[in-house]
């Protein structure tokens, strides 16, 4: 289904009226800064991600290290599909239904095609 001119609107509009942190947010490997020592060049998360070869992966650690920043990175960089959980926020409840949408995804469309979010 392709875009039509009023989802180009509003995404125009969502870019202009996001907060400051999220237009300034880095979107590829070469703008992130920090964490070299894993997603370096030449290491070995950075070349799964230019080969797109991840499977799944859990990012954790204290707010405000990337962890959504990179999560992001690697959603627009490989075909895989991306899922944001909140620890603090998100319950059980909140994370059978993104189990069960990520079974009914690889069902539908195998698992290493990104489907439509």
């Amino acid at each position: 289904m392709g875009d039509d001119l009023f989802d180009f609107a509003r995404r125009q509009r969502q870019k202009t009226s996001a907060p400051l942190a999220a237009r300034m947010r880095p979107r590829t490997l070469d703008e992130f800064v920090g964490q070299a020592e894993v997603v370096g060049e030449g290491r070995l998360l950075w070349r799964a991600i230019q080969a797109d070869q991840l499977s799944s992966l859990i990012l954790w650690g204290p707010p405000g290290v990337g962890k959504t920043t990179l999560g992001s990175i690697i959603a627009n960089a490989t075909t895989r599909h991306f899922t944001t959980l909140n620890a603090v926020t998100d319950g059980i409840g909140r994370l059978r239904e993104v189990l069960e949408e990520a079974r009914n995804q690889a069902g539908m469309y195998g698992p290493r095609n990104r489907a439509v979010r």
